[in-house]
C-alpha cells in the first residue's frame, strides 16, 4: 500500500505538472538562427550571438512578442556551407515564418536557394545581394556600398592610387566585383587601380602578393578578406614595411581581432562602417534612430562592454524582424512577414531610417555608411567621415 500511496502521488504530481509545462512552453516566441559557432568564422558567429542574447533581454523586458517571451533556438553551421545546408533543412521541417542567419555570405549563398518560397531568412551578412521580391533579406550596408564610401574618402583624402588584395573565396570575389564596380563610377575616373592580387583563405603566407604591392607604390591598400585570414593580410604588411593607409571590411571590426592583432596591426587601419559607429555626442540623428541606438549601446554599457561590427550585424536583422513580428497577428506567415519588411520605407535602426522600397532586401545604402580609422591608443573605432564617406574637416 506505501508503494502504490508513493505511485499514486507520482501520477498526480506529473498531472498537475504536464499542463504547467506546456503553458511554459506556449510562453516563448521561438526564432530559428543559424550561426558559425564553431571553425574559422566562430569569432564572429559567437559575437553575433552575444549581440542576440542582448536583444533577447531587451525585448522580454519590453513585453516580447504578442505577450510571450523571445527564444532564439540556435544551430551551429561549423562555419561550413554544407554544415550550413544540413542546419537549414532541419529548420525549415519545422515551418516557420522567420530564420535568422546565417552570418558569412558562402553560407548565405548556399541556404538561399532552399528559401526560395518562404520562409524569411534574414542573413547577417552585408557582402549577399538578394533579388527583389526574395525571401532573402541581408543586414546592415551592402559592401559595395562600403566600398563607394571607402574610396569617396580616399579619393578625397588625395590617394588615388589604390592596391587591392582579396581571398579567392566567395567574399572576397564579391569585394573585387564591389571595387570594379565603384572604379566605375564617374567621379572616380582619377583613381587608378596599380596592383590587384588575390591569395587562397588557407595560405599561411602572402609574402609575393605584398611585395607586388609594394613595388606598385601605392597610395593606400584595401585588404578584403574576413577573419583569420586578415592576419596573414596584416602580418605580410607589416613584415615587407608598407606604410600606406590600409583599410579591410567591417567584418574584422571586432574587439576580439583588434586585441588578438594588436602586435602587427597595419599603423593606419581604416573600416568602412554602417552608421551605427559615429554614433555619440554632436551626431544629428533622426530621433527615432537614436532612440534605437541608445538601446543599442546601453544594452552593451549594462555589462560593461562596447559595440562593435558584429554586434550591428546581429542586433540589427534581428530587431528589424521582430518589428515586424510585432506589427503582424502572433501566427504570421512567411508571406505576411515578407510583404511587411518589403513595404517599410520608415523603420527606424541603429544605422538610419530603412526604406526598403528604395532598397529592396536591405532598406539601407552608401547614405549610411560611413569612414572610421582604429584608434589604437584609445581601443576605439573613430569617425573619420561623414556619411557617403567624405571626409570630416579638421
Amino acid at each position: 500500500m506505501h508503494i502504490h500511496r508513493k505511485l499514486a502521488a507520482a501520477t498526480l504530481a506529473f498531472a498537475l505538472c504536464t499542463p504547467f509545462a506546456g503553458a511554459a512552453a506556449a510562453e516563448s516566441y521561438e526564432i530559428n538562427v543559424i550561426l558559425p559557432q564553431t571553425g574559422g568564422a566562430s569569432f564572429l558567429g559567437k559575437a553575433e550571438q552575444h549581440a542576440l542574447g542582448l536583444v533577447q533581454k531587451t525585448v522580454n523586458a519590453s513585453g516580447g512578442i504578442h505577450g510571450k517571451q523571445l527564444q532564439f533556438k540556435f544551430y551551429d553551421d561549423q562555419s561550413s556551407p554544407q554544415t550550413a545546408v544540413q542546419m537549414a533543412n532541419q529548420v525549415l521541417a519545422t515551418k516557420p515564418s522567420v530564420l535568422i542567419g546565417p552570418a558569412i555570405v558562402a553560407m548565405c549563398n548556399a541556404v538561399a536557394p532552399l528559401v526560395k518560397d518562404g520562409p524569411v531568412m534574414y542573413c547577417m551578412s552585408p557582402g549577399i545581394h538578394p533579388p527583389a521580391g526574395s525571401y532573402v533579406f541581408t543586414s546592415s550596408v551592402s559592401t559595395h556600398d562600403l566600398e563607394n564610401a571607402l574610396i569617396r574618402y580616399f579619393r578625397m583624402k588625395g590617394w588615388t592610387r589604390i592596391a587591392l588584395i582579396t581571398s579567392t573565396d566567395a567574399s572576397g570575389q564579391d569585394a573585387e566585383r564591389g571595387v570594379d564596380e565603384v572604379l566605375k563610377l564617374p567621379e572616380n575616373k582619377d583613381v587608378k587601380l596599380v596592383e590587384r592580387v588575390h591569395f587562397n583563405p588557407t595560405d599561411v603566407s602572402v609574402a609575393a602578393q605584398i611585395e607586388r604591392v609594394k613595388a606598385a607604390k601605392p597610395q593606400a591598400f584595401i585588404a578584403w578578406s574576413t577573419g583569420a585570414p586578415i592576419a596573414t593580410i596584416f602580418k605580410g604588411i607589416v613584415q615587407a614595411g608598407l606604410d600606406v593607409p590600409v583599410a579591410t571590411t567591417d567584418g574584422n571590426m571586432t574587439y576580439a581581432q583588434m586585441k588578438q592583432y594588436a602586435a602587427f596591426l597595419p599603423k593606419q587601419l581604416y573600416f568602412p562602417s554602417a552608421a551605427w559607429a559615429a554614433y555619440g555626442p554632436g551626431v544629428e540623428v533622426p530621433a527615432a534612430v537614436r532612440k534605437a541606438q541608445d538601446d543599442f549601446f546601453a544594452a552593451y554599457k549594462a555589462e560593461g562592454a562596447a559595440p562593435d561590427a558584429a554586434a550591428n550585424h546581429g542586433w540589427g536583422p534581428a530587431m528589424t524582424v521582430i518589428d515586424a513580428l510585432r506589427k503582424l497577428p502572433p501566427n504570421a506567415t512567411a508571406a505576411q512577414v515578407r510583404e511587411y519588411l518589403a513595404g517599410q520605407t520608415s523603420y527606424a535602426g541603429i544605422n538610419g531610417v530603412y526604406d526598403f522600397k528604395k532598397v529592396p532586401q536591405r532598406g539601407l545604402s552608401v547614405e549610411n555608411a560611413i569612414v572610421t580609422r582604429w584608434d589604437a591608443a584609445q581601443q576605439r573605432w573613430e569617425p573619420v567621415s561623414k556619411a557617403t564617406g567624405v571626409p570630416l574637416a579638421k
